[in-house]
């Protein structure tokens, strides 16, 4: 590069820095010249603003002056008319004591008026007083002269005179008592006796229940007399070996073509002819197949009894029944009393309570759960200590049946006193399942037993001269002397022994108590 080329450049950089400088000195005047215009700007629009704010504020100022001036003329009006309306609820209210205090006057002139009244009654019944405590005194004088000449003609003092009224007295109120009860007794026999009779008389009527009476022994019917070798096996093997399975005894006699299973245990004696009757089909009798056969007959009768006790719940219509109750239920089937069978007592005893329930607008469902259940203890008897009632009650509790249901189980044998009328309702209704003719057996010594007893209980009371049980024990007639025993006391006589029979002896159904008094009159004419 030459340096007239360098020359150049530098001349043309001092020219470009000289108008740099320039320009900024000319900037500088230039804003300060637009600072001083703005700030004269800048106070002109200040004073403006000052100047309508004035003017607004004072606008303001009067205008509130004004609502201030409205709202106290308004604040006056209103205190002005409820100050007009306080003076005239005063006036009111004035009038109105101004009223009452005329009323309380003219009831205080009554007062005084009545009181005066009071005071000339007071005085009359004051006199009269005083005249009744004169004629009083005055009575007593000639009642005691008279007492005194009645003392001397009867020649009896006034305690011998009291005395022998009241022996006369008491002995008439016992005689209209006695007369009395009798009439409400027979009146109230009649009426209960009719009534009770028809919804017995119904409830046995609809129902027809068969009676079905099992024993110790079941008998199985075999194809030929050769098949009783083969039940007996070699050297009695087999019939040892179903003997010991099944718990039952096997009797094999001249019998021809039968062979007799003999248990007192239902259940083992039903598994023991199922199982027989199987082998007896199947022809292979040996230890082996009697095991097995007779484990699968008892699973039978297990599932049998569930299914015979759910079978009797629907039947009845009786739900919610712990399933072991259900259970114990189905076991009443292979389960007898007095040669009747439990389960179909039950069952009629239950429909039975049903009925009578029923007509009586009770709880069918609990009459008919008491009823079913009320013998439950008797399927246990010979696994647990105590009677079949309490046995029964206990199981009942145990599987949270009703209050009711257990003092029905507990009171259908008088063990504990009925607390509702259920209770009696199916007490009622096993009397008259298990009384009823051919329902059950009874030994002939109980029988004859039963008799003597109710003889004894008879004779026992001073005044009974004979007593004869007839009817087959359902009455007792008893002759008493009509010299020792009066009409009277031959109605609480029959009350007295019908009381002491119900809680000494047991017996089915009811037991009638016939009281005889007889007077004979004797002459002869010659």
């Amino acid at each position: 590069m030459g340096t007239d080329q360098l020359t150049l450049i530098l001349a043309v950089f001092g020219a470009v820095g000289i108008a740099g400088t320039v320009f900024y000195v000319l900037g500088k005047r230039a804003e300060r010249r637009l600072a001083e215009l703005a700030g004269k700007s800048a106070e002109q629009r200040a004073e403006r603003l000052l100047a309508e704010a004035s003017r607004d504020a004072e606008a303001a100022r009067s205008q509130a002056v004004l609502a201030g001036k409205e709202e106290v003329m308004k604040s006056r009006e209103e205190w002005e008319r409820e100050e007009k309306q306080r003076r005239e609820e005063l006036d009111r209210l004035q009038e109105r004591v101004s009223e009452r205090e005329a009323l309380i006057d003219r009831k205080l002139n009554t007062l005084d008026d009545r009181e005066k009244e009071l005071q000339r009654r007071d005085q009359s019944i004051k006199d009269r007083d005083d005249n009744l405590s004169r004629k009083e005194h005055e009575l007593d004088n000639a009642m005691a002269q008279q007492r005194a000449k009645l003392e001397e003609l009867s020649g009896m003092s006034e305690k011998e005179a009291k005395e022998l009224l009241m022996q006369e007295m008491v002995d008439s109120a016992k005689s209209e008592a006695a007369a009395s009860i009798r009439d409400i007794k027979e009146e109230a026999k009649r009426s209960a006796d009719r009534e009770a009779k028809k919804i017995v008389a119904m409830a046995i009527q609809r129902l027809a229940s068969e009676q079905a009476a099992s024993t110790s022994v079941a008998a199985v019917a075999l194809p030929s007399d050769e098949m009783k070798g083969r039940i007996i096996g070699r050297e009695g093997r087999n019939i040892r070996a179903f003997e010991t399975a099944t718990g039952v005894d096997v009797i094999i006699d001249d019998t021809p073509d039968t062979v007799v299973i003999s248990c007192f245990d239902p259940v083992r004696r039903e598994v023991a002819r199922v199982a027989m009757e199987e082998l007896i089909v199947d022809g292979r009798i040996h230890p082996g197949r009697i095991e097995e056969v007779v484990q699968k007959c008892r699973k039978q009768i297990e599932v049998e009894i569930v299914e015979a006790g759910e079978e009797a719940t629907y039947e009845l219509g009786i739900t919610g029944m712990h399933p072991e109750l259900v259970k114990l239920v189905g076991q009443m089937k292979y389960r007898t009393s007095y040669g009747q069978n439990i389960l179909a007592h039950s069952k009629e005893v239950s429909w039975l309570a049903g009925i009578m329930a029923a007509e009586l607008r009770l709880d069918v469902g609990l009459a008919k759960r008491g009823a079913l259940l009320h013998d439950i203890g008797k399927v246990l008897t010979h696994q647990h200590e105590g009677t079949h009632v309490e046995i029964g009650v206990e199981v009942a509790e145990k599987y949270g049946e009703d209050p009711v249901v257990v003092n029905a189980i507990a009171a259908h044998h008088d063990d504990v006193a009925h607390e509702s009328t259920v209770s009696v309702i199916v007490q009622a209704a096993d009397a008259a399942s298990g009384s009823r003719p051919g329902a059950r057996r009874e030994a002939f010594e109980t029988y004859v037993k039963r008799l003597k007893n109710l003889e004894d209980i008879a004779t026992s009371y001073k005044g009974v001269e004979k007593a004869f049980a007839i009817q087959a024990g359902r009455e007792i007639r008893i002759v008493v002397s009509p010299d020792a025993i009066d009409d009277a006391r031959a109605t609480t006589l029959s009350d007295e022994i019908a009381r002491r029979i119900e809680n000494e002896l047991q017996y089915p159904g009811q037991i009638k108590v016939m009281v005889i008094r007889e007077t004979r009159a004797v002459d002869f004419a010659r």
